[in-house]
């Protein structure tokens, strides 16, 4: 029941009713209510700036753990690029060394797998962490990448583990003449005076002078990939391949008793000394080749030499001294 309210006219003497206008009550509820509005505006505003709502608090607290758990997946995956760093290392420095096998380029260990651009899709989201979440998956492709190489290459070495035997018969591991019908090592490996031009060249083999006659051994299991004579250079000389990038190269022979696509076996006689081509004293001219490239032979005599006449040799192989051959027109 609404209250009645009263006021005293002066006029009349009497109290009268006080009549509301219904101008007066709209003006005055629009008030109140602008006033509530103004007031619950103000309200939303604190509450929403100073104070987070349940399902905020959930989600602050649902992101905190997220990030707790890229943090340890951020770790993890340093963890598992700094093991393989290890492993790498010793694929390189141990094994690849133990079985005289190239090491993995840095380049190709390193290399990524398609970079960002692989995320464009997520890259052009609304994702607020996308940079992060990009960022980890390119640093999971690349240890992936580096993990896929690393396999490949433990692939290789268990191959090379299992092919030893054939790897160290093909190894060149003797001397081309016994040592008891040598009579010198003449000439070692490296620069040296041509015997027919008198110019320093380089030598890219040993020479041991022996008897015109005198047997002449394959220094490893191959196959005989030349038997040729000519008039200059080496005249009638060898070649044989050993597999795993061995070659050796047999020159100046007396005659050679092999022919080409034949296999022959360490200690197997091949030919004989001689002084043909481009020679000035019955010798054999020995070389090693490694994947093509001329390597010094006095490092693959162990075989024949104990420690004394090893290092006797390889005192002698580094005397600059004059070559018997010639190989201008090789």
């Amino acid at each position: 029941m609404s209250k009645i309210k009263y006021y005293y006219d002066t006029e009349t003497c009497k109290y009268e009713r006080v009549k509301v206008k219904k101008r007066d009550v709209v003006i005055n509820a629009l008030g109140f209510f602008s006033l509530s509005l103004i007031l619950a505006i103000g309200i939303i505003v604190v509450l929403s700036n100073y104070f987070d709502s349940p399902k905020e608090l959930a989600l602050k607290k649902e992101n905190d753990e997220l990030k707790l758990y890229y943090d340890i997946m951020q770790n993890q995956l340093t963890s598992m690029d700094d093991m393989l760093k290890v492993l790498q290392e010793k694929d390189d420095q141990v094994y690849r060394t133990v079985f005289e096998a190239e090491p993995i380029p840095e380049t190709v260990r390193e290399a990524g797998s398609g970079g960002v651009l692989k995320y464009r899709d997520l890259l052009e989201s609304d994702l607020s962490n996308k940079d992060l979440v990009v960022g980890t998956l390119d640093k999971l492709d690349r240890v992936k990448k580096k993990m896929y190489i690393q396999t490949k290459s433990y692939d290789e070495i268990m191959q090379l583990a299992r092919n030893k035997d054939e790897y160290y018969a093909a190894m060149p591991a003797i001397q081309p003449v016994s040592n008891e019908d040598l009579r010198r090592f003449s000439s070692g490996f490296g620069m040296r005076t041509d015997p027919v031009l008198k110019v320093k060249r380089m030598h890219y083999g040993v020479d041991f002078s022996a008897e015109q006659g005198t047997p002449i051994y394959a220094t490893a299991d191959g196959k005989i990939s030349v038997a040729r004579t000519t008039y200059t250079g080496l005249g009638k000389h060898v070649k044989i391949d050993h597999g795993f990038g061995f070659e050796t190269v047999y020159g100046h022979m007396n005659r050679y008793i092999v022919k080409a696509g034949q296999n022959v076996k360490r200690g197997q006689i091949i030919g004989y000394v001689g002084n043909t081509g481009k020679s000035t004293a019955p010798h054999v001219h020995y070389e090693v080749h490694i994947n093509n490239k001329a390597v010094n032979p006095v490092n693959y005599f162990y075989m024949d030499l104990d420690a004394e006449q090893y290092e006797e040799i390889l005192r002698l192989s580094t005397i600059e001294n004059q070559s018997l051959g010639s190989y201008a027109n090789q």
